[in-house]
C-alpha cells in the first residue's frame, strides 16, 4: 500500500542507519511498505552496501541503479515510475529530514483529504554559511519561479496515485521537480519540521547544481526573463525618442556644432532602443514556441466523480425492495 523512494548519492556512512529507520517505518505501517532505493551514479559503496544488505531486511525493496549521476529530482522520478504502491512517500538518505515525517505524509494521504503533502522547513542545524545561502536561494526562487514555496524551501514530499500519474505525464528535461509540484494544483498539504544536522559525509548539493536548478526552473516556469527584456526595450525606446528630440532641439538652436554629432546620437539611441524590444518580441514568441514543446497536459482534472442521477437511483431502490 506504501511506497518509500529513497534516492541514494554518497550516502556511503549512513547506509545502516537508513535500512534501520525504514524497518521501523515498516513495522508502523504494519507490514504494509515497499521501499524503493535509487542509487543515482554515487561514486563510493552505496551501491554494493545496498545490494548486500537488502536481502536480510524484513521489509521488500526495489534496488535501481541509475547509468550515472542524473541528480536528485530525476531519481526520484525514476522511483516513482519503479513504486508500484497506492501512496508514495520521497525520503532522504542522508536522513536529515526526520523519517517520522514520511509516517505523517502517508496518514495525510491516506485519510483522502489532501493528494500531496509537502515538508516545509521551520528551521535546520546547519552551519550559518550553508543557512544563509540556503535562505538566498529559496528566497529567489519563491520571487522569481513559485510564489508558493515555503520560505525553507521543500526536499521530501508524498501524494497519492493519481497525483503520482500527473506528475510523470510531465516528461520534460531541464525542469523543476518541487515547481511541478506547486504548478500541478491538487489539494496540498504542507508539514514543517527541522531538519537533523548531517551525521555522515557531506552534501552533494553544490553551488554548481544550485545555480543550474534554479536557471533550469526560472527558463522552464515563468517567462520573466523575456518580460524584463521587453520592458527594457519599452523604455530605451522612449528614453531615445525623448533625447533624440533634445539632442535636435539643441542642434537647431546652435549649441553645438559638431559635424555629423546629432545625426549619430538620434541613429544609435533609437536603433538601440528598437534592438532591445525587438528581441523581446521575438523572445516572446520563442517563449511560447517553447512552451508548445514541454507537451504538458493544458488542464489536469484533480477528481472525477460519477453520479447515477435521480431517475436511475429511483429504479434501483426499486429493485433492492
Amino acid at each position: 500500500m506504501y511506497s518509500l523512494i529513497i534516492p541514494v548519492y554518497r550516502n556511503e556512512g549512513s547506509i545502516h542507519d537508513l535500512l534501520g529507520a525504514v524497518s521501523d517505518l515498516h513495522d508502523a505501517l504494519d507490514g504494509r511498505l515497499e521501499a524503493v532505493f535509487v542509487v543515482d551514479g554515487s561514486p563510493d559503496r552505496s551501491a554494493d552496501l545496498l545490494q548486500a544488505l537488502l536481502p536480510a531486511q524484513r521489509f521488500p525493496a526495489r534496488l535501481v541503479l541509475l547509468s550515472r549521476n542524473f541528480g536528485s529530482f530525476a531519481a526520484i522520478r525514476v522511483g516513482l515510475q519503479h513504486a508500484t504502491g497506492d501512496y508514495f512517500a520521497v525520503m532522504a538518505a542522508d536522513l536529515q529530514e526526520p523519517p517520522e515525517l514520511a509516517l505523517e505524509f502517508f496518514r495525510t494521504l491516506r485519510a483522502d483529504e489532501y493528494d500531496v503533502v509537502v515538508g516545509t522547513r521551520e528551521g535546520r542545524a546547519d552551519p550559518l554559511g550553508s543557512r544563509l545561502a540556503a535562505g538566498l536561494f529559496w528566497g529567489v526562487y519563491r520571487r522569481l519561479v513559485v510564489r508558493d514555496m515555503p520560505r525553507g524551501g521543500v526536499d521530501i514530499f508524498g501524494c497519492n496515485l493519481a497525483f503520482r500519474d500527473c506528475l510523470l505525464e510531465c516528461e520534460e528535461a531541464n525542469t523543476s521537480l518541487v515547481a511541478l509540484l506547486f504548478w500541478l494544483g491538487f489539494r496540498r498539504k504542507q508539514v514543517a519540521y527541522t531538519r537533523r544536522p548531517r551525521v555522515h559525509g557531506g552534501s552533494g548539493w553544490t553551488l554548481r547544481k544550485k545555480v543550474t536548478y534554479l536557471m533550469d526552473s526560472v527558463f522552464a516556469f515563468t517567462d520573466l526573463p523575456v518580460r524584463v527584456l521587453m520592458t527594457f526595450g519599452f523604455t530605451g525606446l522612449l528614453v531615445s525618442l525623448t533625447l533624440g528630440v533634445v539632442v535636435l532641439s539643441a542642434r537647431l538652436a546652435g549649441l553645438f556644432d559638431v559635424p555629423g554629432y546629432a545625426a549619430t546620437i538620434l541613429v544609435v539611441l533609437f536603433f538601440g532602443g528598437i534592438n532591445a524590444l525587438g528581441l523581446g518580441v521575438v523572445g516572446s514568441y520563442a517563449w511560447r514556441g517553447y512552451e508548445n514543446t514541454k507537451r504538458r497536459p493544458l488542464a489536469v482534472a484533480a477528481r472525477e466523480l460519477d453520479y447515477a442521477g435521480a431517475a436511475k437511483t429511483a429504479v434501483l431502490q426499486g429493485r433492492q425492495r
